[in-house]
């Protein structure tokens, strides 16, 4: 390979979430990677580092014209005056968040989900309704894995105090591409009851080898008119702490709303290392090319080991993200239905830390969620001290 995905980088003592906040020895949870930045991205901070200034930014026509270019690979014709700069999805999501609902309203997420939707709901005094997906723990292919309840969707679309929905695609935990006719389907019901979509896409590049996700907002105009999508290349790149992501929206007045609550909320404004890393990070398609490679290889390991070694744990089929659903729900004790307890157990007995599923929502209390963007050595490591924990967890609970 051209780039090194190898290297085993100290991370310790460097003010990171995932290695400085806690003691765990193989921190697994939060979504970010230890792999080392792509060479245009390196050599665009660094450059910025020399020059020795470090005052206001502003958001120029190149980065406007990055998001463009880089999203015509997915079918998305963007312009720019449909692109609003912000300086995360999450901040995003606020901001659409208290543009567009009332307190007191709902806000629909499709459970078991990223569980930042949760608070950033209920912080701003919104009512979270769950939409929760359908399980098939036989299923072996992605398609069938998790499916959509479009009866319970439909139902809760009907509650006039619905106004938005926050659709994940690729969806986090389950690491699944939503298909066209399933977007098209969420796009009727919610146009027929006025319910605004909003699409966290910031995994999109996240995907398979060879394959490629579709944007909520390239469907027909007239299906994604009540849209607004959320894009960034924070994860896709490991970048989230320079702060820099995109709003999209055709919608004219939704535009203009939300570029008042951006600026009213002070999330529109980038720092001085945001613009070059985002013109540097859509420069770097061929490190992206390899990084899929290693994450598709990563998710093969765990597949054979988790086979061959740990047959109790399940791993749910998955076509993006380098985020691994596993289903624990055949070790037969109590912690069946308390993901935490199993969670802080491994963490206590050999130092590998796992986000319990019931984060995402109660329909995921039998998972457990795993990052396996690191280099191999490093999930195998990880993979050997989950075997070491189950074994300990079966002598403790006598299985």
């Amino acid at each position: 390979m051209k780039y090194n995905f190898d290297s085993i980088i100290d991370r310790k003592n460097t003010n990171s979430l995932k290695w400085d906040l806690f003691d765990d020895e193989y921190p697994m949870w939060v979504a970010d990677m230890d792999f080392y930045a792509a060479p245009h991205i390196y050599e665009s901070v660094n450059r910025k580092a020399k020059h020795g200034v470090y005052a206001y930014s502003f958001v120029n026509e190149e980065v406007f014209d990055s998001y463009i270019t880089w999203w015509k690979r997915y079918g998305l014709n963007m312009k720019k005056e449909e692109l609003l700069f912000a300086t995360g999805v999450m901040p995003s999501i606020t901001s659409i968040i208290r543009a567009f609902t009332d307190v007191g309203d709902n806000v629909l997420i499709q459970t078991p989900v990223y569980h930042v939707f949760f608070y950033v709901i209920e912080d701003n005094d919104r009512n979270v309704v769950e939409n929760q997906l359908i399980y098939n723990p036989n299923s072996n292919k992605v398609e069938t894995a998790y499916a959509i309840d479009f009866d319970d969707l439909e139902e809760k679309f009907k509650d006039p105090k619905t106004k938005l929905m926050l659709l994940c695609n690729p969806h986090n935990p389950i690491g699944r591409v939503w298909d066209e006719k399933t977007l098209e389907r969420i796009a009727v019901l919610a146009n027929e009851h006025d319910v605004i979509v909003v699409s966290d896409e910031i995994h999109c590049d996240l995907t398979d080898p060879n394959l490629k996700y579709l944007p909520y907002a390239s469907l027909d105009d007239e299906l994604s008119k009540n849209s607004i999508t959320c894009i960034s290349p924070s994860k896709t790149f490991n970048i989230a702490g320079l702060q820099s992501s995109a709003v999209f929206t055709r919608n004219k007045e939704f535009y203009e709303i939300l570029k008042k609550q951006l600026a009213i909320d002070c999330f529109a404004h980038p720092n001085i290392f945001a613009i070059d890393a985002t013109i540097a990070a859509y420069k770097s398609e061929d490190w992206l090319n390899e990084l899929r490679e290693v994450l598709f290889e990563n998710k093969m390991i765990v597949d054979d080991f988790l086979n061959d070694e740990i047959p109790e744990i399940r791993l749910v089929p998955s076509n993006a993200t380098y985020l691994l659903w596993l289903d624990i729900s055949k070790l037969n004790t109590d912690y069946n239905t308390d993901s935490n307890a199993f969670s802080e157990f491994l963490r206590e007995e050999v130092g590998l830390f796992l986000s319990p599923g019931v984060q995402f929502g109660q329909n995921g209390d039998n998972f457990l969620r795993m990052n396996i963007a690191c280099p191999k050595e490093l999930l195998l490591e990880g993979l050997n001290a989950l075997k070491i924990g189950i074994e300990k967890f079966k002598v403790k609970n006598n299985i």
